[in-house]
């Protein structure tokens, strides 16, 4: 019975529906049955080569054989790079597509798309609904923005619940039972419960769960000018996170940009319980000899689930490349499911498509299973180029609440006024 249970959490992630936080999906102009075998490719000359950009450490051998399946069906020669993809790829292609050096293809994160889609970096997409119908609908629409389809989907993530087997029996169901068990464990260098609360990326986490949010919605998509960041809610939440280390339930240390190295060497070492981080982190905790839990995250004390932040990573044709047709082609290769299935394989990011939620690496797969139930609350991060003005403002309010120089409200309403500043001038 828990078996079929965790199997329908997983249903509902791969087809659920974000309506409530995300823009309707808006199918792209005149998709047809045969993909992108339309006009232009009886038009567009076929390459000799094409170029990927991929994330740093994530071909792994899967890529490879991806690329040899293509070249062997089309005849076109792919070659690959890797570059990080949270900044390095963004910043290479705004220097390397001017100057004529820019690659076919670059992988980047859903959030990004707005941005360099502003700057003319990238290109929109033409695929058929066969194409399309492979992945969740949540992940196409982080694919679009104002209602144009920029990429497909390769992979979602979002943080987790993450314990220690040796120190936590099981995951608890609710934050107040996390906050009894940190108040009785938390002893020197020992500690319950550790987040990076002061990041934004995770405490959107609890300000979101409160009733806080980024960008309202407004008839065309996200509303820039309604931000939910100082309301009622997300000043509780504020108030909640600043509790748990003006207690001593989290040290100084984890505050600022070495936190999370702190907090990974604590957990790594064994002095910490659970952690909230994401499914890029389960790895390396293994190496270092943790049997660990992965779970959603418990909820608020208000009865309401932790709203995290959802991320997807996407593969997207360039502006510059001379063959767009071919590179369309290419990352529908990249984003079948058996292509999709050997890169889960080999470095365990979680494949939107719909098709693969039985497979057994996937299904019987713990962290994949919290992943899915947790994203079933989780918020894509908004993709509009406005959202680059959130992140400071929000890290600094985060930090003087977490180290107590400022009460909750003032912070808050401190970030949202230079939010909007930041957007006046710059947008």
């Amino acid at each position: 019975m828990k078996k079929n249970w965790l199997m329908m959490l997983l249903v509902l992630f791969v087809a659920m529906v974000v309506s409530a936080c995300a823009p309707d999906r808006e199918e792209p102009a005149a998709p047809t049955d045969e993909g992108t075998d339309t006009e232009q490719g009886a038009t567009e000359e076929k390459p000799e080569k094409l170029v990927i950009w991929e994330d740093i450490d994530k071909s792994a051998g899967w890529l490879e054989e991806a690329i040899v399946s293509f070249e062997e069906e089309h005849g076109i020669q792919v070659e690959f790079k890797e570059l990080n993809m949270a900044d390095a790829i963004r910043d290479q292609l705004r220097l390397d597509g001017p100057a004529g050096n820019a690659p076919d293809i670059v992988t980047l994160p859903h959030d990004q798309i707005g941005q360099v889609v502003t700057e003319g970096l990238l290109q929109e997409i033409t695929v058929g609904e066969d194409v399309l119908s492979r992945y969740s609908e949540s992940s196409v629409n982080a694919q679009m923005f104002n209602g144009t389809l920029y990429g497909l989907p390769k992979a979602t993530e979002t943080p987790v619940f993450i314990y220690n087997k040796a120190l936590m029996e099981e995951a608890p169901a609710t934050m107040d039972e996390l906050y009894t068990f940190s108040k009785d464990f938390t002893s020197g260098d020992n500690y319950g419960f550790l987040a990076l609360w002061d990041n934004f990326y995770f405490s959107h986490a609890v300000l979101g769960g409160m009733g806080g949010y980024v960008f309202g919605e407004g008839s065309e998509g996200l509303d820039r000018e309604d931000i939910g960041l100082n309301n009622d809610g997300a000043v509780e939440g504020a108030a909640y996170i600043q509790q748990w280390y003006s207690e001593g339930l989290f040290p100084a240390g984890i505050v600022g940009e070495t936190g999370g190295a702190a907090m990974d060497g604590l957990f790594n070492d064994g002095k910490v319980g659970a952690v909230m981080n994401g499914p890029w982190a389960f790895q390396g905790m293994r190496d270092a000899g943790i049997d660990i839990g992965v779970a959603a995250m418990p909820t608020l004390p208000n009865g309401e689930p932790m709203k995290t932040f959802m991320g997807v990573k996407g593969w997207h044709v360039t502006s510059f490349t001379e063959y767009p047709y071919w590179s369309t082609k290419l990352i529908e290769h990249l984003t079948s499911d058996e292509v999709a299935l050997a890169r889960f394989e080999a470095v365990s990011e979680i494949p939107p498509n719909v098709a693969l939620v039985e497979e057994p690496a996937i299904a019987d797969n713990e962290g994949a299973k919290a992943v899915a139930l947790q994203s079933q609350y989780a918020v894509p991060m908004p993709n509009i180029p406005e959202m680059g003005e959130v992140w400071g403002p929000m890290a600094s309010a985060l930090q003087t609440i977490a180290t107590s120089k400022s009460e909750p409200k003032a912070a808050l309403d401190e970030a949202v006024d230079q939010i909007e500043t930041n957007i006046e001038t710059n947008h």
